[in-house]
């Protein structure tokens, strides 16, 4: 049963994406009278009604027929931005050339989109936030649900912009512009060229191939001036050592060994040649290092909490000046992944491309961040903690880093009434610009 409420559902968006992008607005009226003389006509000893449908009908059949004699031959560029901001309109600028032998004219472009609609799997397993609250005919059948998936993944595209007439082997420059719904990776099938019939009534589409994607980083929030306290601290083997994981082979200078170095900084090649043994030498460093741990597990489908935490992140990311220091970002994606910026290391739109795919997490793996998050507590100067939920384990882990005589700063993203203490601020969903101005 599932399967053919799925089936139907990709049948019925596929019919209503047809009919808005071919039919004007001249040409959903005539439908709508078709429609309606159809219903009232359907006695024909009784009513002309019949007549007036298949005018209507008629009308729109020939319209049809037209509309798809419109073949052009073009091809396109985009001059796309790398990157675009969630909930910001993000423009830029297209060109087309008229590759056909008679001119383009009274055509207008805009952007064509990859079929956004779920697959079945996807579309059983999510949940649309709120949806419990729903009636069990709703639930079931998963029309809200679907169309929540679509409008999630569908950007906001500008209006059709018409196009000056292009003669052949011309070329013509627009400016289209795309809002995206939310932070992630946008596919974009091509360019899409329409000219309307002669009756006004429906348009005849043409698709340049021009397959693209643009990322939409999350959006982000004014932070006060923020300065976070902590202290330089020794970083064995300078940036090199400290950014990796495990030794590195990376060295600044050769000497003599000395009694207590280590072997395993023996260089083997220069013990041989020379006779006597001699040990990598590496560059002792003193800086700051700041944590950022963005808590992914939340249970249910408290969708805005989760996108309301990530742009708190990413607000920090941005705010953090890592000219100086080093900011390592920590959450759970499968297993516990740390990105680092700063000196040398990730750039600051990297960083912010990392948070742009980062997906809900079992809450049970909260642990295994805490574990990493704390094994690394003696490199840090200060730590910024991101929260969604707030339990004992989180309670726990908040108070071990206290403990251990790091700046924190704790931030809790939920909308449940919760009262956490021990300093963290509560941000709802909602009104976190407002709650952020509480941030000490």
């Amino acid at each position: 049963m599932k399967r053919i409420t799925y089936v139907a559902l990709r049948l019925f968006s596929a019919l209503n994406h047809f009919l808005s992008e071919r039919l004007t607005r001249a040409g959903w009226l005539v439908l709508a009278g078709a429609g309606t003389a159809a219903a009232i006509g359907v006695d024909t000893t009784r009513t002309v009604g019949y007549q007036a449908f298949g005018f209507l009908a008629a009308l729109i059949a020939v319209s049809f027929a037209v509309a798809q004699l419109f073949r052009p031959r073009a091809s396109a560029r985009r001059e796309l931005p790398r990157y675009a901001t969630a909930g910001e309109r993000c423009g830029y600028r297209v060109v087309v050339e008229n590759l056909g032998r008679g001119a383009l004219e009274g055509v207008t472009l805009r952007e064509a989109l990859r079929d956004p609609r779920p697959g079945y799997h996807e579309w059983r397993r999510t949940r649309e936030p709120g949806e419990e609250r729903r009636n069990w005919f709703d639930r079931n059948q998963g029309y809200f649900r679907w169309r929540w998936l679509i409008e999630r993944r569908t950007p906001r595209r500008s209006p059709e912009q018409p196009l000056d007439t292009v003669a052949p082997g011309e070329r013509r420059a627009a400016k289209l512009w795309l809002v995206a719904p939310r932070r992630g990776r946008f596919e974009l099938a091509g360019l899409q060229l329409a000219r309307r019939d002669p009756l006004g009534l429906v348009r005849g589409l043409a698709l340049v191939p021009l397959p693209d994607r643009i990322v939409s980083l999350p959006k982000r929030y004014r932070l006060p001036p923020l300065a976070l306290a902590g202290r330089r601290r020794f970083q064995q083997g300078g940036v090199t050592l400290a950014t990796s994981v495990g030794d590195s082979e990376e060295f600044i200078g050769l000497r003599d060994y000395r009694h207590g170095d280590p072997l395993h900084r023996v260089h083997w090649k220069s013990t041989a040649r020379t006779g006597a043994l001699v040990v990598k030498e590496y560059q002792d460093e003193f800086f700051e290092r700041h944590a950022l741990v963005l808590d992914t597990g939340i249970a249910g489908s408290d969708d805005a909490s989760f996108e309301e935490a990530v742009s708190v992140a990413a607000s920090f990311v941005y705010a953090i000046d890592t000219r100086e220091c080093l900011l390592d970002l920590l959450f759970v994606g499968g297993e516990v992944r740390t990105y680092t910026a700063g000196r040398g290391q990730m750039h600051l739109e990297h960083m912010l491309e990392v948070l742009a795919g980062v997906q809900i997490s079992e809450p049970e793996r909260f642990g295994q961040l805490a574990r990493a998050v704390l094994a690394q507590r003696t490199r840090m100067a200060s730590c910024v903690v991101v929260l969604l939920s707030w339990d004992e384990a989180r309670r726990s882990f908040v108070q071990a880093l206290r403990r251990s005589g790091l700046e924190v700063r704790v931030l809790l993203v939920s909308s449940e009434d919760v009262a956490p203490g021990l300093g963290v601020l509560l941000l709802r969903p909602g009104a976190v610009q407002a709650g952020l101005a509480g941030l000490k």
